[in-house]
């Protein structure tokens, strides 16, 4: 795995359409203790669009979006950091 940090947890979301991208990964994320983090592997597109924004929209920090070459034309990898609901989204 290449970028920053190890995940705590991962998801594949690359076979769902939105909103069940996000759905999938809010749950997980639900799942986490504060400062855990997410590996989302999603589809370029609508999904690798909404489901960071939406994150950042709740309050979670983006750390990494990066292409997944090994998996494919249009795969790519999400890491999330959790972060408390209310918190202001932290700016890189």
């Amino acid at each position: 795995m290449s970028g920053p940090g190890r995940a705590t947890s991962r998801i594949d979301i690359r076979a769902f359409a939105c909103p069940m991208t996000w759905v999938k990964t809010r749950i997980a994320l639900e799942r986490l203790a504060e400062g855990e983090t997410l590996e989302v592997w999603l589809r370029a597109g609508e999904p690798l669009e909404s489901v960071p924004r939406t994150a950042e929209e709740d309050g979670h920090r983006v750390l990494a979006v990066e292409p997944l070459p090994a998996e494919g034309d249009g795969a790519y990898r999400l890491l999330l950091e959790k972060r408390r609901p209310g918190d202001a989204p932290v700016l890189p």
